[in-house]
Order: structure tokens, then sequence, then C-alpha cells
């Protein structure tokens, strides 16, 4: 009885097992035929975790190569150097009429050497004489920074003289270089003089000039090489010198600094990249972001060391011209300019003499404000190429990068991972 108990459980087990195995079976062969009707598959290798996103037409890739990557930051990048040359010539105008106005105002009582005591003064020039009091004269510096680049083309095309330089230009050929900068300089003096007084006459007071006629006031000047048009005008063979001077003074500082700087931030993106042990393909948008601040930094340098003998200048060139400016001491009324220097030394004496050291540095506050919107702009250029390069790159954005902890994972050669990642976080954002 035992015996046949013992032998019905095994029978019972064996069925049990046979059951199992069916359903098994059965398990994986229906789990087989939903894999076939699914869009999954295994995984073999790293190139296979590529997510399907490669079809969607916001997630398509660009361009291509990391070539073209860097062809389109290059392209960006002048663009927006351009850009930024463009509204810095158009933006910073208003600040260069506050700062003349400033510098040519002998008698001023507020000397505007911090930005905020224009603020009140900007307030009421626009009510009282509209928005576009501070863009006189624009038209004519434009023509004068035309001119004088078209003289050092017109130079350069007859004569051997180089109208640029650069690092393998011999000391001969710096010298040549700096002798057409003095040409052009003093072939623009009496044009130069015409455009100051457009800049900084009062418009209430003083009939708007044409177009051209920064020409015709400058011709007339020209002619008169020797003897002064009006009362105490000074002649032109007076300016000439200073101007020159200036010019050239403020062209080599300005070459100096630009190569200090230029240099100190190549050292500090080389020495940053090592740490990092890595190298940027990028070389073109990475040395024309340089470019732009060394040539901010040498301007500022520049404009900020010669700035009293800018003052006495512009203080010289504007006397005997009957000018009546705008009184920056409230902003309400005008006032004429009246002066009688014999020439530099006279005024640098007389302008000590009655304003002190700080009346050299008249309207500085300006010049602060023209910087400040300069940077500005240069900022917003560069957050603008960023942004763009970000999109239209195959890269991810820092953040994914950063959660999906991808930072030396990503296999070489396989950007898809990343453009696709990438079209993800654009998605989720739009969808957002």
């Amino acid at each position: 009885m035992y015996n046949h108990q013992m032998a019905g459980l095994e029978d019972y087990g064996r069925y049990l097992e046979d059951e199992d195995e069916l359903d098994n079976a059965r398990f994986l062969s229906a789990y087989k035929s939903t894999l076939d009707d699914a869009p999954y598959q295994f995984i073999n290798s790293e190139r296979d975790l590529t997510l399907p996103l490669q079809k969607h037409k916001n997630v398509q890739p660009l361009y291509e190569s990391p070539d073209d990557e860097i062809s389109l930051r290059k392209y960006l990048g002048a663009s927006v150097n351009l850009i930024s040359l463009i509204t810095e010539n158009l933006l910073c105008h208003p600040f260069l009429v506050l700062r003349r106005q400033c510098q040519v105002h002998h008698t001023a009582r507020r000397y505007h050497v911090v930005p905020i005591t224009l603020l009140p003064v900007i307030v009421h020039l626009h009510q009282r004489q509209g928005v576009t009091t501070l863009w006189k004269g624009i038209g004519s510096v434009l023509l004068v920074r035309g001119m004088t680049l078209a003289v050092e083309d017109v130079i350069s095309k007859f004569t051997p003289w180089p109208k640029e330089i650069n690092a393998k230009t011999t000391v001969k050929q710096f010298g040549q270089h700096l002798l057409l900068k003095c040409i052009s300089i003093a072939a623009v003096v009496p044009f130069y003089s015409a455009s100051l007084v457009e800049t900084v006459q009062s418009d209430i007071a003083s009939e708007k000039p044409g177009i051209f006629d920064v020409f015709r006031e400058g011709a007339s000047r020209l002619l008169s090489w020797s003897v002064p048009q009006k009362g105490r005008m000074l002649p032109v063979w007076a300016l000439v010198g200073p101007s020159i001077s200036l010019g050239l003074s403020k062209y080599v500082c300005q070459l100096f600094v630009r190569g200090i700087s230029t240099r100190i931030m190549c050292r500090r993106v080389t020495f940053y990249e090592e740490r990092r042990g890595a190298r940027t393909r990028d070389f073109a948008a990475q040395s024309q972001v340089i470019e732009v601040y060394s040539t901010m930094i040498s301007l500022m340098a520049t404009e900020m060391i010669f700035y009293p003998f800018e003052t006495i200048l512009h203080r010289i060139q504007l006397q005997g011209t009957r000018t009546i400016i705008d009184n920056l001491d409230s902003g309400y009324s005008v006032v004429p300019i009246l002066t009688s220097y014999e020439g530099v030394v006279d005024c640098y004496r007389q302008t000590l003499a009655s304003e002190g050291v700080s009346g050299l540095y008249k309207g500085f506050g300006a010049m602060v404000l023209q910087f400040a919107a300069h940077v500005a702009v240069i900022k917003l250029g560069k957050w603008f190429i960023t942004q763009i390069s970000e999109l239209m790159s195959s890269k991810p954005p820092a953040k994914v990068v950063e959660f999906y902890k991808l930072e030396g994972k990503t296999p070489v050669g396989s950007a898809t991972m990343s453009r696709s990642i990438s079209g993800i976080s654009s998605l989720s954002e739009e969808i957002s």
C-alpha cells in the first residue's frame, strides 16, 4: 500500500513538471512573438544605444561633420563682429556728443566726471529738444572716418607703404606705415574740425547742417591754410601738428596694449585647456573672441590715457567758429563758445589756471557710459553666437550632459546619441 502511494506521488510530480515546462514554452513563444511585432531590439553594441529619433524633423542634424560646425561658428562670429561694429558706431554716438560738448565748455560749473551726473541732463535734453538731439553730426562723423580709410587706401596703392601690419612686418615697413597714418590724419584735419562743430552745436540755436556740408566747411577751411577765416580761428597749419601727434600716439598705444592683451588672453586660454586636458578645434571662433576683447581693452586704455590731450585739441579746433552748444549744467539753455587761445600750450595753461586738473577730464562720465554700452554690445553678441551654436551643434546642452552623465562616456565617432539627446532636450523645452 505504501509503495503504491509513493508511485502515485512521483507520477503526480512528473505531471506538474510537464505542466510547468509547457507553461514556460507557451510564455517564451508568446514573448518572442511580441518582440517580433514590437519595434524593440536586443542591444549587442554601444551603437545600438542610439535613440531612434533621427527621422524626426526637429532633431535632424544640420551638418554632418565637426568641420561644418566649426565653419558655421566662424561665419556666425564674423557676422556678430560686424553687427557689433555697426552698433558700436551708432549706439556710442550720443555719448560722443555729450563728451565733446563737455570738453569744449570751458565755463561749465559741472564737470560730469562721473556718469550719474549726466543722467538728469540727458532727460532734460530729450524733453526740450527731442530724441534726435544726441544724434546730431552722425553723418559727418561717419563721412570723416570713411574719408580717412579712403586716403589710406589711395596712398597705399600709389606707394609701397603698407596699409596693414602684422607680426612679419619689418621696422622699415612699420615706419612707412606710420608715415601713411600721419599723411591721412593731416589730410582730414579740416574736415574733422567741421565735423566737430556739427556734433557739439545746439539744434535749437543753429541751423541743421546738410549731409555734405562737412566737405564744404572743411574745404573752405583747407583753402585758408595760413590765414584764418574768422576772428580768433586758428589756421589749419597750427592744428595739423597737434592732430598728428595725438592721433599717432593713440594709434601706437592702441597697438601696444592690444598686442599685450592678446598674448595674455591666449596664454590664459592655453593654460585652461591644458588643465582640462583637451584642445578645442574651433580656433577661428576663439581667435575672434580674443580679438574683440583685446581691441576693446586697448581702446579703453588709450582713450583714458589721452583724454586730457583730446580736450585741449577739441578746444583749439572749435575756437573762432562761433558755435553755440547746449548748456550741460542743466540741459535747458544754450551757451556760446568764446575763447582766445594762442595755441596748444596756451590752452593747457589757461585750462589749468581756471578749471584745475579736473577741467581736462570734463565729460569723462560720458566716456564711461560709452564703454559700458560697448561692453554690453559685445556681451550680447557673444551670448547670441553661443546660443545659436548650441542650438545648431550636435553637442547636447550642458544640463543634459550633467543629468545623463555623458561627460567622457560618449564613444568616439558616435555623434548620433548626442544629437538625439539634444533633440529630446529641445522637444521637452518646446512642450514645456
